[in-house]
């Protein structure tokens, strides 16, 4: 296939090549570290600074390749980079590195290294040439090097104290973003719809015109919540993190809850759909308790009288104007 593919095996390039494309990897390395230091800056500072010490690691790497480089061909290093070498390590994409959480930032960390170290280790395997080998084999040695340097700077930096607090606070983050809107909306959407489809299919008994009232219902009520919660704060002042993931979160959840008691009147059977879309309601209404604890440190019996009591006092009023 080799042939139908731009990009260069690892096994034809020249030494010189080698030298290259090491050279681009640890800038690229620099670069996703200050990155991820400038990221984690304002809520994690001490993992920004073990950030900012990779970088600086990786810049000294990559210093003394270019002196190796210079030394053997000269000052002209050729423009070669990792996407132009078939089966070379790849990195996130920018745009990816920006959505992992403060432990996935970690785990990407170590699993950087490990992955050119391991690539390393194994092209030198393969080559014949010795010089090549020796090459590659001071190339893994150095990645392994970086990790060693990295479990240092760590350990400088933080202590238990420090990565307990700030996983504390990647926690509350993830929270206020993600789970605190979506919680509002899967009640909205659980609580909000169960008047009107269950009095729409007591009126009716329609299974089809109940599917439809409750897919609107869920869809408006979606569409509502995300854009008011979105409007509601821009999280600068807060702290509650983008009004984009906020509003997805809350508009996603609230049509999700809809959705949960509308999609059983898909079944042609009237009493059989409601029967089933009753169990459903019991079902979401008590996640909803269990996801207050969970997350939001709500006793649960207390969540639980306050959702269940309320869905049901909902869907026995949908059901009373419907049958009326």
């Amino acid at each position: 296939m080799r042939f139908f593919s731009y990009r260069k095996h690892f096994s034809d390039l020249s030494e010189q090549e080698i030298i290259a494309l090491a050279i681009s990897s640890e800038e690229d390395d620099a670069q996703i570290y200050r990155g991820f230091a400038e990221r984690l800056r304002g809520d994690f500072p001490a993992t920004a600074s073990v950030f900012d010490g990779m970088a600086s690691e990786e810049d000294e790497h990559r210093a003394l390749l270019i002196a190796l480089h210079q030394e053997r061909f000269g000052a002209t290093i050729p423009l070669i980079r990792r996407e132009h070498v078939a089966g070379f390590y790849a990195r996130r994409p920018i745009w990816l590195q920006n959505t992992l959480s403060l432990e996935r930032i970690r785990g990407e960390a170590t699993a950087m290294e490990q992955n050119a170290e391991r690539f390393y280790l194994a092209a030198a395997a393969r080559s014949q040439d010795a010089a090549t080998r020796k090459l590659l084999g001071d190339l893994a040695a150095q990645e392994a090097g970086h990790q060693v340097a990295a479990a240092g700077l760590e350990q400088a930096h933080l202590t238990e104290d420090t990565l307990a607090s700030e996983d504390d606070t990647a926690r509350r983050q993830f929270i206020l973003t993600w789970v605190q809107p979506g919680l509002a909306g899967l009640m909205d959407g659980s609580v909000s719809t169960l008047a009107p489809i269950f009095a729409t299919a007591f009126a009716t008994q329609d299974t089809w015109t109940t599917f439809l009232v409750g897919i609107a219902a869920s869809v408006g009520a979606g569409i509502s919540m995300g854009f008011t919660e979105a409007a509601s704060d821009d999280g600068t002042l807060s702290g509650r993190g983008s009004p984009l993931k906020r509003g997805i979160a809350s508009g996603v959840m609230t049509t999700v809850g809809g959705l949960g008691h509308a999609l059983p009147y898909l079944i042609t059977d009237f009493w059989t759909a409601t029967a089933v879309a009753m169990a459903v309601v019991f079902v979401e209404l008590w996640a909803i308790a269990w996801i207050q604890n969970r997350f939001m440190e709500t006793p649960f019996w207390r969540a639980a009288l306050q959702v269940v009591v309320g869905g049901a006092l909902v869907l026995g009023a949908g059901i009373l104007i419907g049958s009326g």
